[in-house]
């Protein structure tokens, strides 16, 4: 039975713990790690960091290619040709030639400038192009908080793979000592070699235990050093953190905060398609260039003349797309319905949101009303190890029966710290869910 037992005891151990994280047994020196520190230190660790400021530089490079469309554009222009036929004078001078003839030959070289007097579509492109921007990194900041969940995991398997070495080495001290007293007492004759045999067998199986648990929390801590970017040492503790908000206040913050960086994207997505409504409205009107152009060419302006010539012509260009077929009316109805979608989006987030909430709230109440049983159940279960101690000292009970009641003991020790662990990441959850920083 005690074999059994002890062997179920490490399969739950495991299990309690997500196996697939974790760091070393704790260690009273170093600063304990702290959750919201390793939170920032993870987001400023992460690549993706870098294309804010690239974004930006981004977007300054296509506002100053708009604002370079207000500029005169320069345009340098030249040919030449051959032809078979040019217009001839209907009437002759005296001797039968006409009176005049373009040249079959000509060439043409100018310079043509074109200054934009008014285009409404530039300043809502300016707009459009910020609105971009701010959608980007709105996308870019909801990615990037992720990363906050992914923390969490790890610093709170370290934190119960801790609490639960911290039971066990002191568990396990009890049962080196008892075995030492047992070890005596079949020297002298006064119990059994298997008494001394099967508490033993515990203390070996506790100590794979013990060697498992620091295996798992090293992961742990070796992902919480990879999440951050710095070296966390094998041994480094962890801090809870802090009480957070009760849950009423947790409820009230539900329905007043926007803090998630998702909010932001959806405004910054409606944004955006309200500014590109605009640029689709601006496409409609009317532009105006002013134009000049000075060349040299053979004929000049004088289409008739046979002689090179310099000239130059300046003059006003309207265009305007009077009727695109109802292009733009669609556009802007695409855009509308963009909205439209953003919004459901939305709420459908913030009803998942509030649904996440109220799952953690819910384990909130429920831990906190569970602490003190805890307390209590482990400070029976110690009582009873005690008595069981003296027990076996006294050679009323087994060692088997002995071992049973000290695992009893340990593994209410472990619910406990179970308990408090799974308490401090559901309030902890609760601030990350919120987007609110965690203590």
């Amino acid at each position: 039975m005690t074999r059994h037992f002890v062997g179920w005891l490490a399969a739950w151990c495991l299990a309690a713990a997500p196996a697939a994280f974790a760091q070393t047994a704790p260690s009273a020196g170093g600063e304990p790690l702290q959750l919201g520190a390793l939170q920032r230190e993870a987001r400023a660790a992460d690549a993706r960091t870098r294309e804010i400021d690239l974004l930006e530089k981004q977007t300054d490079l296509r506002l100053h290619i708009i604002d370079a469309e207000r500029l005169p554009s320069i345009t340098a222009l030249g040919s030449t040709q051959i032809q078979s036929d040019v217009p001839k004078s209907p009437f002759n001078l005296p001797g039968g030639e006409p009176a005049f003839a373009a040249p079959k030959f000509t060439y043409d070289a100018s310079v043509r400038v074109d200054q934009r007097l008014y285009d409404a579509a530039v300043d809502p492109r300016r707009d459009l192009a910020r609105a971009d921007l701010a959608e980007s990194q709105a996308r870019l900041r909801t990615a990037v908080f992720t990363l906050r969940q992914e923390v969490n995991d790890a610093f709170f398997t370290a934190a119960l793979l801790q609490e639960q070495l911290g039971a066990l080495t002191a568990t396990l001290d009890d049962l080196d000592a008892r075995l030492r007293e047992m070890n005596t007492r079949v020297r002298e004759g006064a119990a059994l070699p298997a008494e001394a045999a099967a508490i033993e067998a515990a203390v070996l199986q506790q100590r794979q235990l013990a060697d498992s648990l620091r295996s798992s929390r090293r992961a742990a801590l070796a992902r919480l050093s990879t999440l951050t970017g710095r070296v966390i040492n094998p041994d480094a503790t962890t801090a809870l953190p802090e009480e957070a908000a009760t849950a009423s206040e947790a409820r009230e913050a539900l329905l007043r905060e926007r803090a998630r960086p998702e909010y932001q994207q959806f405004d910054r997505a409606r944004d955006h398609a309200a500014r590109q409504q605009a640029v689709t409205t601006a496409s409609d009107r009317p532009q105006v260039t002013a134009y000049g152009r000075a060349g040299y060419g053979r004929p000049g302006l004088n289409f008739v003349s046979d002689q090179p010539q310099a000239y130059a012509l300046a003059g006003v260009q309207l265009q305007w797309k009077a009727w695109n077929w109802g292009t733009s009316d669609r556009e802007r109805e695409v855009q509308a319905l963009q909205q439209t979608m953003v919004s459901a989006e939305e709420e459908a987030f913030t009803s998942a949101l509030r649904r996440a909430i109220e799952t953690d709230l819910a384990a909130i109440d429920h831990l906190e009303a569970s602490l003190p049983t805890d307390d209590r159940i482990v400070a029976l279960r110690e009582s009873i190890d005690r008595t069981a101690r003296v027990r076996l000292d006294e050679g009323v009970i087994t060692a088997s029966e002995y071992i049973d009641r000290h695992t009893e003991w340990l593994t209410a020790q472990f619910d406990r710290a179970r308990h408090r662990v799974e308490l401090a990441q559901a309030r902890a959850n609760v601030q990350t869910r919120l987007g609110l920083e965690v203590k």
